[in-house]
């Protein structure tokens, strides 16, 4: 069947598509959240990509795109970009979520990753200055940053009970970062097979992580079916299946268009944790999710009304 979308025509299966992505990346923080209730952090984040990784080199392999095929290009610098990105901007996030999950509620993990596009931006004019980012981002950026500021700040989550709340705050900004470094790393690599790609780099996470894990915590004892279940949903939707959602999106609608789907996370992240995992957000996290979803706007508006107005 061919596929006639395009950028200036992303077509209704594509908007299918980032719908779908918006909810189960919105989903993951939630099955982290559970998950951790019968596993520990470096477990959970090691199992996270371990399955995600065996997923997608099954998939891979399926349908041409094994992880052997980036050896064929003979571009040396490819294998050390999928090490970067592996290690970068999914292992490090993946051990950063999952032990900041354990102080915040499952919505701030979410609203935390709404901020990515925005971290993107002052990467993008140090290493990518040929795109530019003129003065409507830097507006956004600044105003995002502003939403930042009140989401981290010291009184953002008064209804935690951990005393290590900040500090889990601050390790789910930096997941973020390590997102933001892995999109700009992802824009400078070779050119790859897309699904060779992702299987690359969540086979270097999982290379980093699983034995990181074994080295520094138990393994678990009792596999109960609540968190195992969870574990297993976030390392197969959320992780593998929305590796490929996304490549599919970017190969043919581009990344413009992909980045509606930064208004998406975060708000059904909060759906979720108040609806289904009953939890109690103050005011300031609606404060910070409408001034980061602001920013995300004023800095992306021009991209996203033109897919808007083409689709």
């Amino acid at each position: 069947m061919s596929d006639t979308a395009t950028p200036e025509n992303p077509g209704l299966l594509n908007w299918g598509l980032i719908l779908l992505l918006g909810v189960i990346w919105g989903s993951a923080f939630m099955s982290m959240t559970i998950a951790l209730e019968g596993f520990g952090p470096r477990m959970l984040a090691a199992g996270r990509v371990a399955f995600a990784a065996i997923a997608l080199n099954i998939l891979g392999a399926m349908i041409g795109q094994p992880i052997t095929a980036i050896r064929k290009l003979n571009e040396p610098s490819a294998w050390l970009f999928v090490a970067a990105i592996g290690g970068i901007a999914l292992a490090m996030p993946m051990l950063m979520l999952t032990w900041g999950q354990q102080h915040v509620p499952s919505a701030f993990a979410g609203v935390a990753m709404g901020t990515v596009p925005l971290l993107v931006l002052p990467l993008v004019y140090i290493f990518s200055p040929e795109e530019g980012i003129g003065p409507r981002r830097i507006i956004g950026m600044i105003v995002g940053f502003i939403g930042l500021a009140v989401l981290i700040g010291p009184s953002a989550f008064s209804s935690s009970e951990s005393d290590l709340a900040f500090w889990g705050r601050l390790a789910c900004i930096c997941a973020a970062c390590g997102y933001a470094i892995g999109s700009v790393l992802t824009r400078r690599a070779p050119k790859m097979p897309p699904i060779a790609l992702a299987s690359g780099t969540m086979t270097a996470a999982a290379l980093f992580v699983v034995p990181f894990a074994l080295m520094t915590e138990d393994l678990p004892t009792d596999f109960t079916i609540r968190p195992s279940l969870a574990l297993l949903y976030a390392a197969l939707l959320p992780t593998a299946l929305g590796a490929i959602i996304r490549v599919r999106v970017i190969t043919t609608a581009g990344s413009l268009f992909m980045n509606i789907t930064s208004y998406m996370v975060p708000v059904w992240s909060v759906i979720f944790g108040i609806l289904l995992m009953g939890e109690k957000l103050p005011a300031q996290l609606y404060t910070a999710l409408a001034l980061i979803l602001l920013g995300i706007f004023i800095s992306q508006s021009r991209a996203i009304l033109t897919a808007l107005r083409k689709s």
